[in-house]
């Protein structure tokens, strides 16, 4: 006697289908969700003590980004302004301005401001600022526009994939180091008139690659074996 109907080969079939349909589809779900400002910040402004403005300082005073990040060529961590570095300026102009009334405080009791960490790696990724610029990666390169941000924001996802994606091309986003902190940086594309042509050791570039392989060399940048390996960043 037969106890299930012909269809039920169907329906097995179907239905074991429709849970490697689900499942796959689950994945590529949480796989999307991870690359999302919900998971990784890219975009979000957080509050912070005083209401800093990258793009007053930078675009509209023209500040250079090393007058408050002093540690960046030389060291690991970028380094955060002591309120000393911001009074400098503003115990002569905003003298009374109400929302820097934490910075004035900061400097009366020794109490230092407690910002609120924008671009933060896991506890288990070394990542060492001056390598990076002593190679010729220039800060919008990771941090994007930060010269027009009323409030700070992290540009990129800063997961593995961003990071991979240089180390495997690092010919794409190299420039010369006296560029490094030019914000109005543009690589040279291919142009036979050479108008956006930048100049290196004596020879203009109007293609972004072949400056990128001279900057390597000139750099003795490690291989794309070694940069990628992952002891690199995870020590």
């Amino acid at each position: 006697m037969q106890i299930f109907p012909r269809s039920s080969n169907a329906i097995a079939r179907a239905s074991l289908a429709l849970v490697v349909l689900a499942v796959g589809g689950l994945g590529w779900v949480v796989l999307e969700l991870e690359r999302t400002p919900y998971i990784t910040n890219a975009g979000v402004r957080k509050a912070q003590p005083v209401p800093f403005s990258h793009e007053h300082h930078v675009t509209g005073l023209g500040i250079d980004c090393r007058y408050c990040h002093t540690s960046v060529e030389t060291s690991s961590f970028a380094g955060i302004p002591p309120t000393k570095t911001c009074i400098n300026c503003h115990q002569q102009i905003w003298t009374n301005a109400a929302y820097l009334e934490p910075v004035r405080e900061s400097y009366r009791t020794g109490h230092s401001l407690e910002w609120t960490r924008v671009n933060q790696l896991p506890d288990f990724v070394y990542f060492n600022h001056s390598i990076h610029i002593n190679k010729g990666v220039g800060c919008n390169t990771c941090h994007g526009p930060i010269d027009h941000m009323p409030l700070t924001y992290q540009y990129a996802s800063l997961q593995m994939e961003f990071c991979l994606d240089c180390h495997r091309n690092t010919e794409k986003y190299l420039r010369p180091r006296d560029q490094v902190f030019n914000m109005r940086y543009e690589p040279p594309v291919d142009d036979p008139l050479g108008k956006n042509a930048v100049a290196f050791n004596g020879k203009n570039y109007n293609n972004q690659i072949e400056l990128g392989n001279a900057l390597k060399e000139a750099y003795q940048v490690r291989s794309v074996k070694d940069i990628t390996s992952c002891n690199t960043c995870h020590r």
